[in-house]
């Protein structure tokens, strides 16, 4: 008789000891299962990326259900963040919506939209009769209206002046423009930045919008514009860099583009590194590597917090050097629990207690807390949860039913093995709790990406790095980013280079968005 070990792949003599026998089938039935679970998952996973939701909210629809006030002590119940009404049963009163998503509220504008005025004439104050009326007032009602894209060429009539007792001719020069003899105004040109970079509309497009308006312009003469107007913001690029290294906590993440040519039909694989300091500035540093040597070189002299997802590189950055603490994102460690609630209930209640964590973060915003006390609150409401958190994944590991390659086993791991990164915020009230932050300002890129898909070569990376980090500080510092992009451009060549932080969006928000410079449209107008 020969008994098959599925795990071996050999035979097993009948005469083996029974124990080995029966070890050898159930790790092949543990192997198994694990299989069929991993099976089990793919589908799921992939209906949910079909047709589920994409939001990573938790919506607990009994937040009374886990009883956290053995753990919270004197901290205010679950629902204390959230004011409720007396019915015949407690409900959430909805949340004010922000102005951008109100639908009721009519047409509203700022002085700068223009306003064309159409007079209606009314038919009674023509003919015999008209005598018996007069007009005592006007009702004004409104209408947004939309042109198409519209260009202007402005023409610059510079006298041609004749010296009569010399008879020598003079004109009067031209107005300066960005670039010496340039077709291009600079309204073009943060034009041409806005709408590639902010609206990710790719140059061909914008180059077919000039043709159906009537404007012959080669697409090389565009993409030389874009260059040029880049290259002439790297010093506020490099400025804004060397402030966002002295902060003391930094977010880093990384995304990838397809950059450069790797070979014939095929492009090498590149990453952003965008890196968010505590003054809401933002870098999108460059590199085709995604190891930890990008790191490295990028963070030289920084002393403090680093703040990140569990990737690898981050890890071996930190590791010896105890100038930097290494901070990690809760959020990252609630999405593996929740890519396990499918297969596993348990993991239901892991995503009740990081909520938990986030109704304090929560509570500390609505209070408005900071420094110390932003500190205590946490210590208090926080700490317990997070230390019942961990003690709860040291349970479930004691489970005889739960592999190693089950989903949750695998979260459960992530947790405890990132256990002394994922408490630091606890600690450090400048810490955020995860890096939500950061990945909503790199979006930028995943949406430019979406539209014009790749980057034809390195300096064209490097390019779109330096221009994003400049319009997304604009986007974090509620700046406009088309009069900032009109003002900047004429005025960096112009500023002392030793004053050039003045001109990051930052500090160009105090000393000239009230008064910038402008286009010769405007004078125009």
């Amino acid at each position: 008789m020969q008994v098959t070990d599925y795990t071996a792949k050999k035979p097993v003599s009948s005469e083996a000891d029974p124990a080995v026998v029966i070890q050898s089938l159930q790790s092949a039935l543990e192997a198994s299962r694990s299989e069929i679970a991993a099976l089990k998952h793919q589908p799921d996973w992939f209906k949910r990326q079909l047709f589920g939701r994409k939001s990573e909210k938790r919506i607990i629809e009994h937040p009374d259900q886990l009883d956290l006030s053995a753990l919270l002590g004197d901290a205010a119940s679950p629902s204390e963040p959230e004011a409720t009404e007396e019915i015949t049963y407690h409900r959430r009163k909805p949340k004010q919506r922000s102005e951008d998503d109100v639908t009721d509220a009519g047409l509203r504008f700022g002085p700068d939209v223009p306003i064309e005025v159409i007079e209606l004439s009314a038919p009674q104050l023509e003919g015999p009769e008209a005598g018996q009326y007069e007009v005592i007032d006007y009702k004004i009602s409104r209408r947004l209206a939309q042109r198409p894209g519209s260009y202007v060429v402005l023409e610059y009539r510079r006298p041609v002046l004749r010296h009569k007792p010399s008879a020598s001719l003079m004109e009067v020069p031209a107005p300066s423009a960005v670039f010496e003899g340039s077709l291009a105004d600079v309204s073009l040109l943060a034009g041409l930045l806005v709408d590639k970079f902010c609206y990710h509309l790719p140059l061909y497009r914008q180059h077919q919008r000039l043709k159906d308006a009537g404007v012959t312009l080669s697409r090389s003469t565009l993409t030389n514009c874009v260059q040029r107007a880049i290259e002439l913001l790297r010093p506020i690029y490099d400025a804004q860099w060397e402030h966002i290294l002295q902060s003391r906590v930094l977010a880093m993440d990384e995304t990838p583009i397809k950059a450069g040519r790797k070979k014939k039909g095929q492009l090498q694989a590149t990453w952003y590194w965008p890196i968010h300091g505590e003054e809401d500035e933002i870098c999108f540093t460059w590199s085709t590597s995604r190891g930890s040597a990008h790191i490295e070189r990028q963070l030289e002299g920084f002393v403090g917090v680093l703040l990140s997802d569990g990737y690898a590189a981050y890890d071996r950055y930190a590791r010896n050097r105890p100038q930097i603490t290494q901070a990690q994102c809760w959020a990252h460690t609630r999405r593996y629990f929740e890519r396990a609630s499918n297969g596993d209930p348990a993991a239901g209640e892991a995503l009740t207690l990081i909520a938990g964590l986030y109704r304090v973060e929560q509570q500390i915003r609505d209070k408005k807390l900071a420094g110390q006390k932003k500190l205590d609150y946490r210590s208090r409401h926080a700490l317990p949860i997070a230390d019942a958190f961990f003690a709860w994944c040291h349970q479930q590991r004691q489970r005889m039913d739960l592999v190693n390659s089950d989903p949750l086993a695998k979260a459960i791991t992530y947790a405890e093995n990132h256990q002394e990164q994922l408490k630091v915020y606890l600690g450090d009230p400048e810490v955020p709790i995860d890096t939500n932050h950061l990945e909503r300002a790199l979006r930028v890129i995943p949406m430019g990406r979406k539209n014009w898909l790749f980057c034809w070569s390195e300096v064209g990376a490097k390019h779109v790095g330096i221009i994003q980090s400049l319009l997304t500080t604009c986007r974090l510092h509620q700046v406009n980013p088309y009069p900032y992009l009109v003002d900047v451009l004429q005025r960096v060549a112009l500023h002392p280079a030793r004053d050039v932080e003045e001109l990051t969006p930052r500090v160009w928000k105090e000393r000239f968005a009230a008064n910038p410079l402008h286009s010769d449209l405007d004078h125009a107008h």
